[in-house]
Formats: C-alpha cells, sequence, structure tokens
C-alpha cells in the first residue's frame, strides 16, 4: 500500500512558532503606543489578530488547491496587482504615511499592494521561466519580457515611494532567472543598466542619502538621522544575554519609533536577550532551509522555481530587516515577515507558506 504522502510538518511547526513569537511581541511592543495614541493597549494586537485568521484562512485553502492549477492565477494576479498599485496614487482609496503612498484603505484595516506584488512576481517567473525554458540564452524572447514585467511593477512600486520592497524583488528575481540558466550577460547588464537609476534613487532624494550617512555614522547627528540606529542599538546592548523579561523593555517607551513594525526585533532583543534574538533566527533559518529543501525536491521545475522564490523572499527581507535593526544596513521599511505588525505582509505571508506546504505534499 503506497505511502499517503504528507506536508513538511517541520515548515507547519516553524511558521507557528514564529506566529505565536509575533503576537507576543506585538502586545509587548506596542502596548504603550497603542495606549497614548487610541486609549486601547490592545489596539495593535486586535488588528494583528484579525489579519492573522485571514492568514490562515487563505493557508488553509492554499493547501488544499494542487500548487499546478495555481499556475491559472498568474496574469489575474499580475492584472489585480498592477490596479491595486494603480489605486495607491488615487486619494479616495489609499492614505499617506511618512510622505510615502503604500497603503489602500480598507474601512479600519489598510492593504499593502507591494506585498502582494513580492508573491505575484514569484508566481509569474516560476511560470515564465517553465514556459520558456529552452529559450532562456534568446535575449528577445527568453529574458526580455521577464524583464519587462518587472520593470512595469518596479517603477509603480519605487514612486510611492518604496525601495525596500524593489531591492527584494530584485534579488529574489535574479536569483531566480540565474537559477533557471537565463545567461549571465544577460543579468549582469541589467545590473549595470540599473546602477544610475539605484544611484540616483538612493543619493538624489534626501531622506534616503541621510540614511546613507546615518548608517555609515549614526553618531554623527544622534538626535536626527541616526536616532532610530542609535536607539536599536541601545536595545539590543540593554537586553544582554538574558534579556530584561518580557515587557520590561524600556526603548518602546518613545525612544524607538514605531518599535511595533520595523524594529520590533530590537525590542525581542532587549526583552530576551541574545537567547531570544538567537532562537528567532535559528526558527528563521529552519523555516528558510526547509524552504530550499522543498525547491531541490519539488517533482516538476514549477515548483522548484515557486518554493525557491518563496522561500527566498522570506528569506531576504528577514535579512535585510535584522541587517537594519543591527545596524548593519542602512534603515528601510521592510517587517519582520510573521512578528511585525503588519497586515498585509502577514496575510501573504501565510499564503505564501501555504503554498510552500502544498508543493511539499508533492515533493520525494
Amino acid at each position: 500500500m503506497p505511502k499517503k504522502r504528507t506536508f513538511d510538518p517541520i515548515i507547519l511547526v516553524s511558521t507557528i512558532a514564529l506566529i505565536v513569537i509575533g503576537i507576543v511581541m506585538v502586545y509587548s511592543s506596542s502596548a504603550v503606543i497603542a495606549m497614548q495614541r487610541y486609549h486601547d493597549p490592545q489596539f495593535f494586537l486586535k488588528r494583528h489578530l484579525l489579519w492573522l485568521v485571514l492568514g490562515f484562512v487563505f493557508m488553509a485553502i492554499v493547501m488544499k488547491i494542487d500548487y499546478r492549477k495555481i499556475i491559472k492565477l498568474t496574469y489575474p494576479l499580475l492584472i489585480l496587482s498592477v490596479i491595486l498599485l494603480i489605486l495607491v496614487f488615487i486619494p479616495y482609496f489609499s492614505k499617506e504615511v511618512g510622505g510615502a503612498r503604500r497603503w489602500l484603505s480598507l474601512g479600519a484595516l489598510s492593504f499593502q499592494p507591494a506585498e502582494l506584488v513580492k508573491f505575484s512576481i514569484v508566481l509569474f517567473l516560476a511560470y515564465s521561466l517553465v514556459k520558456k525554458k529552452d529559450y532562456l540564452h534568446d535575449f528577445t524572447y527568453g529574458y526580455l519580457p521577464n524583464l519587462v514585467v518587472i520593470g512595469v511593477f518596479f517603477i509603480l512600486i519605487i514612486v510611492q515611494p518604496d525601495l525596500g520592497s524593489v531591492v527584494v524583488m530584485s534579488i529574489v528575481a535574479f536569483i531566480l532567472m540565474a537559477v533557471a540558466g537565463v545567461r549571465f550577460s544577460f543579468l549582469f547588464s541589467s545590473v549595470l543598466m540599473l546602477l544610475p537609476f539605484l544611484y540616483m534613487a538612493v543619493f538624489r532624494v534626501g531622506y534616503r542619502r541621510k540614511r546613507i550617512m546615518a548608517f555609515l555614522d549614526p553618531w554623527s547627528d544622534p538626535l536626527d538621522t541616526g536616532f532610530q540606529t542609535i536607539q536599536s542599538l541601545l536595545a539590543f546592548g540593554s537586553g544582554g544575554f538574558f534579556g530584561l523579561g518580557l515587557g520590561e523593555g524600556k526603548q518602546k517607551l518613545f525612544y524607538l519609533p514605531e518599535p511595533h513594525t520595523d524594529f520590533v526585533f530590537s525590542v525581542l532583543g532587549e526583552e530576551l536577550g541574545f537567547v531570544g534574538v538567537s532562537a528567532v533566527i535559528f526558527i528563521f533559518l529552519i523555516l528558510i532551509w526547509r524552504g530550499i529543501r522543498v525547491s531541490l525536491r519539488s517533482p516538476d521545475l514549477y515548483g522548484t522555481y515557486l518554493s525557491l522564490g518563496i522561500a527566498l523572499t522570506i528569506g531576504i527581507q528577514v535579512v535585510i530587516n535584522m541587517g537594519m535593526v543591527a545596524g548593519l544596513l542602512p534603515t528601510k521599511g521592510l517587517p519582520l515577515p510573521f512578528i511585525s505588525v503588519g497586515g498585509s505582509s502577514l496575510l501573504i505571508s501565510m499564503m505564501s507558506i501555504g503554498v510552500l506546504l502544498n508543493i511539499s505534499e508533492h515533493s520525494a
């Protein structure tokens, strides 16, 4: 009797572990700010839990659908992503935060289309690289169409502005196409062509240039451009080996800006110390390793590229966020998957895990 196929339990357990840690840290990092802003210490926690429920629903749905049928959603999701990105620029449908228009207003909730785009790009590349596997050495047919599709999304996202999401998707796309066998000369020439635009996007935009300067020497302007990085480093330093204790962190008390979003890992480091930080990094490493393992064992190329793209998207965001809060990378608005407050990020990440689990069920 053939053995019944089952999904990878380690991926599921790792994801749930990160989600539980996320729930605890969302409340710990946001309670004081929520009380001050909304007179409800559980304000951000309630929203986080609502998105979490939606995430579990989407994860359960995609787990039940054969991943090979998801290929039919490739172009509908691309079209939906373009529409949502355009709606972001219409004030009636969106909201502006810190001078950026990245979110669509959904009543009490908000959604960031760039998070859906990350998934849509992976879905598209997995489909396209398989369809054109015999033409990947052909620039016009095998490479240029992929470049055009990705370029359209990059332009729509970078003008929001949201350079962080573009960086994540660029790295994922580069690695996927390299693994698929696209000529390195095509990829290298594309990178060279992007360098002038990257220079202008970073060094010709005031606040980004200041972030680079703060990254190089945060202590040169400790009360302005270097403030976030310094407060984050103080949080890690205060935590020591075992941490100050859950809920006992001080940097979240209006010292560290937005401690429940991009800098939640700093709060975790202060309250749970080196032990807590190491545990979270270890869980992420397990999750990403199992995702790559699913990719290597996938029964077809589509599953290989799709699972690898999902693992890379999560992993690169983790590296950038942790590097940022540790002062190893310039500050950038990217949440820590499963742990930061960020409804759309949580929803899409959980849906992606559902797809990964589905592929693992069909893997050898």
